[in-house]
């Protein structure tokens, strides 16, 4: 990660490291918010494998979306889940 900076400028560097970090934190909110058992406490790379590498189907129906995943994809539960616990949270109060 941090050993090999992207670019030769100092300022495209902190700018990069700024949305690494800001990455890293909604990664951690979302973990935290919407996720249980073993994934709540995952790495990212463990997250990134079992619930983003998944060849899913997005599809719209009048104003709704589906999110249709693989048969027999063992992760299918958590990710459904998770998406539940996601629509249940509260609206940010304005």
């Amino acid at each position: 990660g941090l050993s090999n900076l992207p670019f030769r400028a100092f300022s495209h560097n902190a700018l990069w490291l700024e949305l690494v970090l800001i990455a890293q934190d909604l990664i951690s909110w979302a973990q935290r918010l919407t996720l249980s058992g073993e994934l709540a406490r995952a790495e990212p790379k463990r997250l990134r494998y079992r619930l983003l590498h998944v060849a899913a189907r997005i599809t719209r129906s009048g104003r709704r979306a589906r999110l249709h995943l693989p048969a027999g994809w063992p992760w299918a539960e958590a990710l459904v889940a998770a998406f539940a616990r996601l629509r249940a949270l509260p609206a940010p109060a304005a």
